[in-house]
């Protein structure tokens, strides 16, 4: 198995490289962002390691650039910072796993073999509902060819409801799995799609009364 570890801490490059080296992995190295992206371009590997802090290019941009060239080689971040909106911005931008700095190497190694194991990783498909049109991983929403600027929550919405665009969705389900859950009040829900009628036309969701709402007519 042939990995690629991006990270500028070269004594922590060369210590995983001959511990990976030792489990078996063929390991290629970079120590900024822009050659990490090049070589994942340029080679196939069954898996990256990737530091968030980087010269040249971050880490969270590393993980974007790849996903919009159609690689999607499995992508185990590495960071100091151990916030959860830090890992939630890795895992949102396309990273497959998220391991903070300092990491047991027995569990990076678990890591990297488990993402090893994943079925062969393939673009997520393109969702479309009339002329609405959302590509999940860039996270680009359009309508009738037209961009359309939405925030984080506004295309989780709008995201949502095209997954499930056979059927009504009810608000409580709508708030559950969009929002955290019987915390957050229902409303909301209205509110947000009220701003998505507002940026894609009022008739791109549909109000089902009494049961919930739908993408389209």
């Amino acid at each position: 198995m042939r990995v690629l570890v991006v990270d500028d801490e070269v004594t922590l490059v060369r210590a995983l490289r001959r511990g990976l080296t030792a489990e078996g992995f063929a390991v290629d190295v970079a120590h900024d962002g822009d050659t990490g992206f090049d070589l994942a371009v340029d080679h196939d590997y069954d898996a990256i390691v990737l530091d968030v802090m980087l010269p040249r290019r971050n880490g969270y941009d590393v993980v974007t650039a790849l996903r919009a060239a159609g690689v999607w080689t499995p992508v185990l971040m590495l960071s100091a910072k151990d916030g959860e909106h830090d890992v939630a911005d890795g895992l949102d931008v396309g990273a497959d796993d998220y391991l903070t700095k300092p990491f047991s190497f027995v569990v990076l190694v678990a890591r990297l073999r488990a993402l090893v194991r994943r079925p062969a990783q393939a673009r997520p498909a393109v969702l479309q509902v009339g002329d609405v049109v959302l590509d999940p991983a860039t996270r680009e929403v359009a309508r009738a060819g037209r961009p359309v600027e939405l925030t984080a929550r506004e295309t989780a919405l709008l995201e949502y409801l095209m997954r499930h665009a056979d059927r009504v969705v009810g608000k409580v389900e709508l708030r559950d799995h969009v929002w955290d859950g019987p915390g957050e009040d229902v409303n909301v829900v209205e509110v947000y799609v009220g701003y998505l009628r507002r940026k894609l036309g009022r008739d791109a969701v549909t109000t089902v009364r009494g049961a919930g709402y739908r993408v389209g007519a």
